[in-house]
């Protein structure tokens, strides 16, 4: 399976360049599109399922002319985004009754089955009785999944799922994607660097509707070996400092300042080598720094 996305570009009606020129190509399994808020994440999830329409470019997958044939794309498709509503006071398994009606699973048996296989994936199946509106983010995030899961779809698209979740729920939903990616491309849309570094064998970096890197996540770390340096300072001399290579900042119990930059060489007697993070290539080409 093989997502093929050619020179996309988006402005909307308040003169906002959302997608500038866009390539990017994506296979199967897991695929991490990383980006500040205001990137154009979004408008590329939401272009890519069939939401928006855009000023000019392509996009393929499996042979399928998405913007051309929306609804050809949408029979393979798996969307969850940001947020979504749902009826109140109804039952999970009731509600996934009724979107597998919505999707053309006419047999009441074939759809108990599949309901019950799709809730036993998210671990859902405790509170399968319970009205989706009264479960916490993380558990309506995993209904979310289970309700796209209906379809078998070839094409799941995530955008930014793990905003506002706490750790534990966090980690609960990352596994299950993980177990729904193995066998689908996914594409998972966020600004958390770890969330990819955890989940994701391929990813990119969006800026401004650009696409700024296209790799593997480990080789964005390896091509910064013997780059990232770092040392320990007061918050009156980095507020002084040249903060145009920085990548980080983090304060020590003493309220002193560890400042990690990228360079090719040791800047000064100052400064020791310190191990490369994706957090650290992620902003390496967010500010063009390479």
């Amino acid at each position: 399976m093989s997502l093929k996305i050619s020179n996309l570009n988006k402005t909307y009606s308040n003169g906002v360049k959302a997608l500038n020129g866009l390539n990017l190509e994506i296979g199967t399994g897991m695929f991490g599109l990383l980006g500040p808020n205001g990137a154009g994440k979004s408008s590329l999830m939401r272009t890519i399922a069939t939401l928006q329409d855009v000023d000019e470019g392509s996009i393929e997958f499996n042979g399928i002319d998405v913007l051309d044939n929306q609804m050809a794309l949408r029979e393979v498709l798996g969307y969850l985004p940001q947020s979504f509503g749902v009826y109140p006071k109804v039952s999970a398994e009731n509600l996934l009754n009724y979107f597998a009606v919505l999707k053309g699973i006419t047999s009441k048996k074939e759809r108990n089955i599949l309901i019950d296989e799709v809730l036993e994936i998210v671990n859902l199946t405790d509170v399968r009785k319970k009205a989706v509106s009264g479960y916490s983010g993380g558990m309506k995030q995993r209904f979310g999944i289970a309700q796209i899961l209906l379809n078998n779809p070839q094409l799941i698209i995530v955008d930014e799922p793990t905003a506002g979740l706490d750790p534990a729920e966090r980690n609960r939903f990352l596994n299950v994607l993980r177990e729904v990616g193995a066998k689908n491309t996914v594409i998972f849309s966020t600004h958390i660097v770890e969330d990819v570094k955890e989940l994701c064998t391929d990813m990119a970096i969006l800026n401004k509707g650009t696409i700024l890197k296209q790799c593997k996540p480990t080789d964005a770390v390896a091509e910064l070996e013997g780059k990232v340096w770092a040392t320990t300072m007061t918050t009156d001399m980095f507020n002084s400092m040249d903060k145009e290579y920085v990548l980080s900042k983090n304060y020590n119990p003493d309220n002193t300042l560890k400042v990690r930059i990228y360079a090719d060489s040791k800047p000064s007697e100052h400064y020791s080598q310190d191990v490369a993070n994706l957090e650290d290539a992620y902003f390496v080409h967010i500010n063009q720094l390479s």
